[in-house]
C-alpha cells in the first residue's frame, strides 16, 4: 500500500465539516482543536482548518464539464464508486455534476462525480473499470 497523503484545507464551519465528512462520506473523526479537525479519508489524513473565507481559483474544461480548481478526492474501486453514488442518492446529496461516465469509449474512460462540502470545497470521486489505466497516456 502507498503511504497515506495529508491535505490541509480551509473550512468555514468545523461542525458542519465534521458532519459532512463523517455522516455523509463515512470518514472517522480524529484529533481536534478549537480551529481544526483531522479526518480519516479512507486511510488518508485530511485536516480541516477554520478560516474566514475560501474560494475557487477558476475552472478548467474537461470533457464538457467546468471542473473547479482546486479540488481533491479519491479514485475508488468500481463497485465502491457505485456504492457511494447509491449512498449519496439515498441521503439526498446533490452533486455539482455527475455521476457520469467521462471520456466514454476513450483511453481514460472513468466514472466521476463532483460535490461540495459545507464550506464550498470541491471533491471529485472517480473510478476506472481498469485501474491500470489511471496514468495511461496511450
Amino acid at each position: 500500500m502507498s503511504p497515506p497523503f495529508h491535505l490541509a484545507f480551509p473550512v468555514t464551519d468545523l461542525e458542519a465539516t465534521r458532519a459532512f465528512y463523517c455522516d455523509v462520506l463515512g470518514c472517522a473523526a480524529g484529533r481536534r482543536a478549537e480551529r481544526w479537525i483531522d479526518l480519516d479519508f479512507r486511510g488518508h489524513q485530511l485536516s480541516a482548518h477554520l478560516t474566514e473565507s475560501r474560494g475557487d481559483a477558476g475552472r478548467t474544461l474537461v470533457d464538457g464539464d467546468g471542473v473547479p480548481i482546486p479540488h481533491f478526492g479519491l479514485v475508488l474501486p468500481w463497485e465502491e464508486w457505485h456504492e457511494l453514488v447509491a449512498s449519496l442518492e439515498t441521503q439526498g446529496v446533490t452533486c455539482e455534476f455527475g455521476p457520469r461516465i467521462r471520456f466514454e469509449g476513450q483511453l481514460g474512460e472513468q466514472a466521476t462525480l463532483f460535490l461540495r462540502d459545507p464550506s464550498g470545497n470541491a471533491l471529485e470521486f472517480k473510478s476506472f473499470k481498469d485501474p491500470s489505466l489511471l496514468f495511461a497516456t496511450e
